[in-house]
């Protein structure tokens, strides 16, 4: 059959899909199964490599079933895992660490160490990654000194996507999105970082090879090729990752269309094939693949800080609670909120920066309160936008995903409003899954180009211009609350 089986490796749950050679989601075949890292007081967020595999094959188990009761054979097999992961692989091919996730930031004090080595500035210009605990150099060091055993027993140092499929095809397979975004690769030289890998105890020979790279996998080892014969002989293309898969799932592809994703967290992102890219401070710079960048920022907190206020405050139900926040005037509650609840990464960076509210009075609501904290995540964006605008210019659109977002009307409103723009919400409830299918399509030759097959939008949310001169009122309070509390 002409279809993509998508497997989408997430920070709590896998998912497989079936999509068709149109970019549509074949209704009927989603495997679901969540799950749980372990996390710690102390900063850890970790997952065993052999548990989170088994849960990927278990995702894989009941779409299989279905596909072969119904003598269904995809084209091929597309991945997606979260950004940033790092384990260590002994010489027996068995996993010597837990899966670390971007979110574990045990590494702090080992950043701090790496910015004594190197030039943070040259470094982040080369490699698109700041010297922060979410990504492996820091982790790599911390590992090195506190797991001194697991560190000499490593002989391999890997992504979860690439330990996958050495479980699978007993050999690792490692896209160059993935390796792009591990603070090892410098973005325009599309090679290792030479000045990177001097400064950390580890060696090139222990990474994924480039020459090999991107290339798919066809014949799963035999427990697996029994266990799945339909997957078997097929192309497996190596785990992409997450972010630069929902750019292409809702359809900005091009650097004229910004993607404006909300869920947990949250990020502002665009693809651009060019030669080069100049990498502003406080924005990351990763890769969709050899010819396409990924330039944007993240941000920690999005979504939820909507769940943290449903939890805290006293709040009505949801459709109450919406018609509200459409009534309320924007920037009118006179509070100026940092929305630093897990700390912060776009754009500066600060692990230990923490959420702030200011300007609380006795007739203050808790309405109040969460307009301005959704305001506040918006006007994060905007500081991820215009460092955007220095090196990609105007977009032409911004389309907006996930549920954190597009729940709300009213905060959609919000976004369009603090970033000046319209927002065209996104309608494919799996944008990341169906960016994975897209890439595959166009690797197979089925489709010309990524971008060649729309994603279904909304209405657009237009930018109301007599709201421009608030919240660029809004943002210079916040920006001052910044500085005050944490540029000392």
């Amino acid at each position: 059959m002409d279809c993509i089986l998508t497997l989408d490796i997430g920070s709590s749950s896998a998912r497989t899909l079936l999509f068709g050679t149109d970019g549509r989601e074949i209704p009927g075949f989603e495997s679901h199964i969540p799950y749980q890292a372990s996390t710690s007081e102390a900063g850890g967020w970790e997952i065993d490599a052999s548990k989170l595999t088994d849960i990927a094959a278990q995702a894989l188990d009941p779409i299989c079933s279905k596909m072969r009761s119904m003598k269904i054979r995809p084209a091929a097999v597309a991945i997606d895992t979260f950004w940033h992961s790092i384990l260590g692989v002994a010489a027996d091919d068995k996993a010597v660490t837990p899966v670390l996730h971007p979110f574990d930031s045990r590494s702090a004090s080992a950043a701090k160490e790496l910015a004594t080595r190197v030039d943070e500035t040259s470094q982040h210009s080369r490699t698109g990654c700041v010297l922060h605990p979410s990504y492996p150099p820091a982790k790599l060091l911390w590992l090195s000194e506190t797991h001194a055993d697991a560190f000499q027993a490593a002989t391999r140092w890997m992504s979860f996507g690439e330990y996958l499929f050495l479980v699978l095809f007993g050999r690792s397979a490692c896209s160059t999105s993935m390796i792009s975004a591990s603070g090892l690769w410098d973005q325009n030289a599309n090679g290792y970082d030479r000045e990177m890998l001097d400064v950390l105890p580890i060696k090139e020979e222990q990474l994924a090879p480039v020459d090999t790279m991107d290339s798919p996998h066809t014949k799963l080892s035999g427990q697996f090729a029994r266990r799945w014969p339909e997957l078997d002989g097929i192309p497996w293309f190596p785990a992409l990752g997450d972010g630069a898969c929902d750019n292409v799932g809702s359809g900005c592809t091009q650097r004229e269309r910004y993607a404006l994703m909300v869920g947990t967290s949250g990020a502002l992102r665009a693809c651009a094939q060019v030669d080069s890219m100049a990498i502003p401070t406080g924005l990351f710079c990763y890769r969709l693949d050899r010819k396409r960048f990924v330039l944007g920022g993240a941000l920690s907190s999005g979504g939820d800080v909507f769940a943290w206020m449903r939890r805290t405050l006293q709040l009505p139900q949801a459709n109450e609670l919406e018609r509200q926040l459409a009534q309320l005037p924007p920037g009118q509650h006179g509070l100026t909120i940092l929305p630093l609840f897990a700390g912060e990464r776009s754009t500066g960076w600060r692990l230990d920066a923490r959420a702030a509210i200011t300007g609380l009075g006795v007739s203050t609501t808790p309405v109040e309160i969460l307009h301005a904290a959704l305001e506040s995540v918006a006007l994060a964006f905007r500081n991820v936008y215009e460092l955007m605008l220095s090196s990609l210019g105007e977009p032409k659109e911004v389309i907006a995903s996930g549920g954190g977002l597009l729940h709300s009307p009213s905060w959609t409103k919000m976004m369009a409003d603090t970033l000046g723009h319209t927002v065209i919400p996104c309608l494919e409830p799996e944008a990341t899954s169906r960016g994975a299918a897209l890439v595959a399509l166009e690797r197979i030759g089925a489709i010309r180009d990524i971008g060649d097959l729309p994603p279904r939008l909304g209405s657009e949310v237009l930018a109301d211009e007599t709201n421009k001169p608030i919240y660029l009122a809004a943002l210079e309070n916040q920006r001052r609350l910044y500085k005050k509390l944490l540029d000392i």
